[in-house]
């Protein structure tokens, strides 16, 4: 057992050699947690229900126990000297006493009272067994808010008693770092903020000694309404009273602590923390050093301080700290002389034997801390040019760098580790706001919770400003603050708290500033795209620059972290700073020039979407574009795989694309964008974007008063109520748009028509009547030498025909069409036909003619992007191979259907599955 560890003084499971063996499930942690508490006794199941859902357990309770126990029992089979067993009304794990971190911990803290013992080694090894609060990723609330509280008070009182040694003792910096760290966990624990105090006053600290008393005083009496007890009274006297350190000074060389107290309740960035625990244990190789970039607000500077008091044991010989001023209110970066300084002094060197020189500075340093292990945190780099200087030429030591710039000079030139800054995950910003605001008043109101999350896009600095707000309004609920920050024309305005530091919009001003000419004109022009992301060639239409120009600008967007390249030549904001672009633009840029840079993003989607429509839809008849008003980049897909994929890609953007030029009054770039996406909507079935484009296209062709235009949009729209199953609407919309046909002498048009309303029709049974539509189309088809139409409408007859029983008629008709359109190369209406020949064969008995008509009507879906058409087709495909005895091919191919399913019509889905279930597994 001497390898295997219980924790749960922080995350709790089962450890050996340092690797987190088991468990990975919330409430599996939260079982074990409840049976290490109470080694080789029984827990109950009452209270390992209470442990999990408190007061209010779903009915499935036990049940759900019994499960997770079950399997917890088969993740330590194979740790020795452990069992997991039933016993009387609950269970009993059988562990080691001491192989259990929080039993471990309580003796020695009982070992420290002993007369012989040597307390403070007792003491340290106890609190250094603490990897974070108590039962930190277990299921439910109440073990950390009852026994969690109770192990947390222990081990304050414990850190409170080894820094009243360590004061004895004189090792005043070791207990003033560790004083900080309970003060900002309990800023109102008056026993630690006395030993605070006190560690502060001897280390020569007096004025910020006083500090702490003036803000605890203010904390007490504005939340609780008392003032501070005797003890915090008299330390307040004692420093008042002596105005020289009650310790003598630091000698030349001396440890210096210089970190910033951490932040208060820091949670989440579990990965980052891991790599910067890695680098750790490479610095003895040579100077270990790591770049944290991230955007604005993205909580660089809360994660190297919260990780650098984890390790300050790992750097006896000093933890420095430099805000190099790089992105700052002033807009003047330090010089790296100036920090240099601050770093020399801070490790004792006298100001008097400083070197004027930056490189006889620089070299100092380095001889410096050579015998030395030094971590030093250089917060708010400009550039690499600025943080060369700073660094040691030893191993042993470690550098954290942070910057807005992700600095590939460091990196390339230095072996520097670079660590990128995300936005957390939504659950690591939720825990955010429980931990500042109280996992009650969050699980109170979830919703609220999510939505706060969402408005903030997740950035821990916009995060903080609102949970500030929160916390000091305990009357304003979260709904009202999720409400107001939703409702508010300007986000950015809704989170402004006064204070530059942590301004939200001041904050992102400071990188701003720092942007070239060019560089920043970009960033504003990004600001008026409205799509989720951009492409490369978006973004030189959007600017008006050449490809390679725009790509090099965006490339130092990306590097500062304003912008950041998700995909390799897509381009996207976080959503504030989305925001503060567009309001720069509309601020700073001429209302003609944002005009114009909107209308050639808008020429850029209409000529690119027309080009991957071609592709998608050669068939197709062409109609006459708006030209473009400058020289924009157009999307060239070289293959219908490709095409398939831009409009995949391109989708937000286009469908945005329409809703501004008819905000922009381009009626004619309107209707014609929705008319190119049309087919592509239509196949991959959003039926509710389809509809929206086309009420639009309808709406700017009116305006336009192009009849032409009207009666395309009216159809296209009928096609989407159709397909919503709303066949009033469309019904209504078909006859508009036959109306409009008419009015334009176009035959085809007219056809179209009444196809579409024959496929209506067939959706609604009505297959006599559908028969009667498509016999109309055909003669207008015929009469105008349409042969794509022609062959479609010979296929649609063929599938009316055979769903009458009239199977005769309906193979003459689809082979028909079959030959037609493999003339035209329509893999879409040859898709169809297909489908309809594999019904017909099926009906007839002709099981396996039927399976390989319907496999090739699959791959021509597949070919042509109709995810609709290809699940239905696998469905019928597995009714097929039921019917020949297949089973487990009818199985395979109805998996298949409804992973497409899914996504596409949840109704469909759910019969599928049921389906599946009652086919039986295979």
């Amino acid at each position: 057992m001497d390898d295997v560890e219980f924790r749960v003084l922080g995350p709790v499971g089962v450890w050996r050699d340092g690797q987190r063996l088991c468990p990975t499930n919330a409430q599996q942690r939260t079982i074990l947690a409840m049976l290490l508490l109470a080694p080789g006794h029984v827990v109950t199941l009452d209270q390992l229900v209470t442990a999990l859902w408190g007061d209010n357990p779903p009915a499935s309770a036990r049940n759900a126990i019994q499960g997770h126990v079950s399997r917890l029992r088969r993740l330590v089979r194979g740790v020795p000297a452990v069992e997991l067993a039933r016993a009387g009304h609950g269970y009993q794990l059988s562990v080691p006493r001491e192989s259990v971190d929080a039993h471990r911990f309580r003796r020695l803290v009982r070992q420290a009272t002993v007369a012989d013992a040597v307390p403070d080694e007792l003491l340290r090894t106890a609190v250094n067994l603490w990897r974070g609060p108590a039962f930190a990723d277990v299921a439910g609330e109440w073990l950390g808010a009852t026994i969690g509280q109770i192990l947390e008070q222990e081990r304050v009182t414990a850190i409170e008693e080894l820094s009243r040694i360590e004061l004895g003792a004189g090792r005043v910096a070791d207990a003033v770092a560790r004083l900080a760290a309970v003060v900002a966990e309990h800023p109102m624990r008056e026993t630690a903020v006395a030993l605070w105090m006190t560690a502060l006053h001897r280390a020569g600290r007096r004025t910020e000694a006083l500090a702490v008393f003036r803000e605890t005083r203010l904390r007490l009496t504005r939340d609780l309404g008392v003032e501070p007890g005797d003890e915090l009274h008299r330390v307040h006297r004692a420093v008042l009273a002596d105005g020289t350190p009650a310790g003598p000074s630091a000698p030349d060389g001396s440890c210096s602590r210089q970190l910033p107290a951490p932040v208060p309740h820091f949670t989440g960035r579990t990965r980052e923390l891991a790599a910067l625990d890695a680098l750790l244990e490479s610095r003895h190789a040579g100077v270990a050093i790591a770049v944290v970039s991230g955007a604005p607000g993205a909580g660089k500077t809360a994660l190297t301080v919260h990780w650098a008091h984890r390790v300050t044991d790992h750097f006896p010989d000093g933890q420095l700290f430099v805000n190099l001023r790089g992105f700052d209110t002033s807009g003047a970066a330090m010089e790296p002389a100036d920090a240099l300084r601050r770093l020399l002094v801070g490790l004792g060197v006298p100001a008097s034997r400083l070197p004027a020189a930056l490189d006889e500075q620089s070299a100092l340093l380095r001889t410096v801390v050579a015998p030395r292990r030094v971590l030093i945190v250089l917060d708010n780099a400009r550039d690499a040019a600025q943080v060369r200087p700073l660094l040691p030429g030893v191993p042993g030591c470690l550098v954290l760098v942070n910057s807005r710039d992700q600095l590939p000079g460091l990196v390339a030139g230095h072996g520097a580790m670079p660590l990128p800054l995300g936005r957390p995950s939504a659950a690591e910003a939720r825990e955010f706001l429980a931990r500042r605001l109280g996992s009650g008043r969050v699980a109170g109101e979830p919703r609220a919770a999510a939505e706060i999350v969402e408005s903030c896009g997740r950035l821990p600095l916009a995060l903080a400003v609102v949970a500030a707000r929160a916390a000091t309004s305990p009357r304003l609920t979260l709904n009202a603050l999720a409400a107001e920050l939703k409702q508010s024309s300007d986000r950015l305005d809704a989170l402004a708290n006064g204070d530059s530091a942590t301004d939200v919009r001041t904050v992102f001003s400071w990188s701003y500033r720092a942007l070239g000419t060019q560089t920043a004109l970009v960033f504003r022009r990004l600001g008026l795209h409205l799509g989720p992301d951009i492409s490369l060639s978006g973004a030189a239409s959007l600017t008006g620059l050449p490809v390679p120009r725009a790509r090099a600008l965006l490339g130092e967007l990306v590097r500062v972290h304003l912008i950041e390249e998700h995909v390799p030549g897509r381009y996207r904001f976080h959503d504030l700073l989305r925001a503060y672009a567009e309001e720069l633009a509309y601020a700073t840029d001429p209302a003609e020039d944002r005009r114009r840079a909107v209308r050639r993003l808008i020429d850029h989607y209409l000529h690119s979407a027309r080009r991957a429509d071609i592709l998608v839809e050669p068939n197709r008849a062409p109609i006459r574009f708006e030209p473009c008003v400058d020289d924009v980049p157009v999307d060239q897909p070289a293959d219908r795989r490709q095409a398939l994929a831009w409009f995949t890609a391109e989708r937000p953007a286009v469908l945005a694309a329409i809703d501004r030029a008819a905000a922009e009054g381009l009626a004619a770039h309107a209707w014609q964008l929705a008319w190119t996406i049309k087919p592509w909507l239509s196949r991959q079935w959003h039926r509710h974007d389809q509809v929206r484009a086309q009420r639009t296209a309808v709406t700017m062709a009116t305006k336009a008063a192009d009849t032409a235009a009207q009666a395309v949009a009216h159809r296209y729209l009928a096609d989407g109520y159709d397909r919503l199953g709303r066949h009033g609407d469309a019904e209504t919309h078909y006859q508009h748009a036959l109306d409009r046909y008419r009015a334009v002498d176009d035959r085809i048009g007219q056809a179209h028509v009444q196809l579409d309303v024959a496929r209506m029709l067939d959706r609604q049974k009505r297959h006599r009547d559908a028969v009667r539509h498509l016999e109309l189309a055909l003669d207008l088809f015929r009469a105008e030498r349409d042969d794509v139409g022609e062959a479609r409408t010979l296929a649609a007859l063929g599938w009316e025909h055979a769903q009458l029983g009239e199977y005769g008629a309906a193979l003459t008709h689809c082979r028909a069409g079959l030959a037609l359109l493999r003339a035209s190369a329509d893999r879409h209406g040859e898709a169809a036909g297909w489908d309809s020949m594999g019904y017909i064969h099926h009906q007839r008995g002709e099981y396996h003619l039927a399976i390989g008509c319907y496999e090739r009507s699959i791959e021509m879906s597949q070919e042509c992007g109709d995810r609709m058409g290809k699940a239905r087709t696998l469905v019928n495909l597995g009714e097929s191979r039921l019917a020949a005895g297949e089973a487990a091919g009818c199985g395979r191919a109805w998996r298949r259907a409804l992973a497409l399913l899914h996504g596409l019509d949840a109704a469909a889905a759910a019969e599928l599955a049921e389906r599946l279930r009652q086919l039986g597994p295979g």
